[in-house]
């Protein structure tokens, strides 16, 4: 979203929303470095860390003004989760003006870190990177409806280096409750959180990195949510028509008895009654199966591809189950400039929704990388320079909740909208001004 500054009425607007949210930290003190961090986080600038953007919110007083910000995020103990209930209360009925909520979509994000002491840092893949790469991995749930979407939850994935290392938590002040997790796991506890505070949604959306985790699907089912969820094309399946075959019958002859046999409930499979992969399932059906489908507008053309939807049932390790598992969608994306299908999805959504329909929520997904984009190169989300934990997630707080003010200010417009609006003015810099750590600086 472009931040131009010279807005007429924006700085009003902002002391409004501001002062919304301003009881959920607790004391009263609090209210003014929250503004002053905000504020700082939506004016233009190409770092978005204290010391730059106490040069921009008050550029008269830089070394007095950063000490403020900078213990309100990284010392100040006030809740990200209260702050967080607090920036949906005052935004989610906004978006939902143009239609109710459809999805909650769950993602993880790269920011690319150059030491190794930041809390959390790791050789993962950063897609910022393109390529393996010392990062802190978050993830995050978002709300989304087709008009605008906003995260709701943010949380630090700790890799087995740092839960199993005391002195590396102690240093990055990780909490003492705080246990290993993969990223689905922290997924389902956002996901079951978000259900407790009452916020409905149609289904949940995922990419391959969750939707091959078949825990994390069945997670989403216990909740009580339908999912649409990107797999692997290996991904196994029984294809329509198939299941395993039944539990093998028990003789119950004594001799068997006697050799400590028991009877076995689970479902089989033999050398020629097997699962297929996704891809094999993809690449086997006729022309007529595949349609070509538009799910929206894009900034030139209308968004389309070709697709194949069909009624499979999952096989992953099903012969440690006593019943087959339900049919659910398959959804293959193949593109008629390419050689083979690119994309698989499964899905819980009803038998009876129809293909344009199952295309539309699934491409829903793409909220999040404009989230994402939004929140990385106007806002600095990536631009914490803290090593700690509270740091590292009160400043992804402050990150979301000045993004909520720009959703509030649009009235739901997504992020492909106009560009233009004025939101705060901005001071100008003093003569000569260089942030620390600048080249040249004495």
């Amino acid at each position: 979203m472009g931040l131009k500054s010279g807005a007429r009425s924006g700085g009003s607007r902002f002391t409004a929303y501001v002062e919304a949210i301003t009881s959920a930290l607790g004391h009263a003190d609090r209210a003014a470095p929250f503004q002053s961090y905000c504020t700082g986080l939506l004016l233009p600038g190409d770092r978005k860390s204290v010391e730059p953007m106490a040069a921009r919110v008050q550029p008269g007083r830089v070394q007095a003004t950063h000490q403020s910000p900078h213990h309100f995020v990284a010392k100040s103990d006030w809740s990200d989760e209260a702050v967080l209930a607090a920036v949906r209360a005052r935004v989610l009925p906004i978006i939902e003006q143009r239609g109710p909520v459809r999805a909650f979509i769950i993602d993880d994000t790269g920011m690319p870190k150059k030491g190794k002491h930041s809390v959390g840092v790791a050789r993962h893949y950063c897609g910022q990177l393109g390529k393996q790469g010392n990062c802190q991995v978050a993830v995050s749930l978002s709300v989304a409806n087709d008009h605008a979407s906003l995260p709701i939850a943010y949380r630090l994935y700790l890799p087995h280096e740092w839960v199993d290392d005391p002195d590396r938590r102690g240093q990055a002040c990780v909490p003492d409750d705080i246990v290993f997790q993969t990223k689905p796991q922290i997924a389902l506890d956002q996901l079951r959180a978000a259900c407790a505070a009452g916020i409905d949604a149609e289904v949940a959306l995922a990419g391959a990195g969750y939707g091959n985790d078949t825990d994390f699907r069945d997670g989403i089912t216990e909740i009580g949510l339908a999912y649409v969820v990107g797999i692997q094309s290996s991904t196994s399946v029984w294809p329509p028509g198939v299941e395993p075959l039944p539990p093998k019958q028990w003789s119950g002859r004594l001799s068997t008895r006697r050799r400590g046999g028991r009877p076995t409930s689970a479902i089989r499979r033999d050398a020629e009654h097997q699962p297929i992969s996704a891809k094999q399932l993809a690449l086997g059906l006729p022309k007529w199966a595949w349609r070509r489908v538009t799910w929206r507008e894009g900034t030139n053309t209308k968004l389309a591809s070709r697709f194949a939807a069909l009624r499979v049932r999952p096989a992953h390790r099903d012969y440690h189950r006593a019943t087959p598992r339900p049919e659910e969608w398959c959804l293959i994306e193949w593109p008629t400039d390419e050689p083979e299908p690119t994309k698989y999805f499964l899905s819980t959504l009803p038998a009876n929704v129809s293909r344009r329909a199952l295309v539309n929520i699934t491409k829903l997904r793409w909220r999040i990388e404009r989230d994402y984009q939004d929140l990385k190169q106007e806002l600095g989300l990536g631009h914490h320079e803290g090593r700690g934990w509270r740091g590292f997630h009160h400043h992804a707080t402050l990150c979301i909740a000045a993004y909520g003010f720009l959703i509030s200010e649009r009235g739901a417009i997504p992020p492909s909208g106009p560009r233009d609006t004025l939101l705060i003015k901005e001071p100008c810099l003093p003569n000569g001004y260089r942030p620390r750590g600048s080249p040249g600086q004495t």
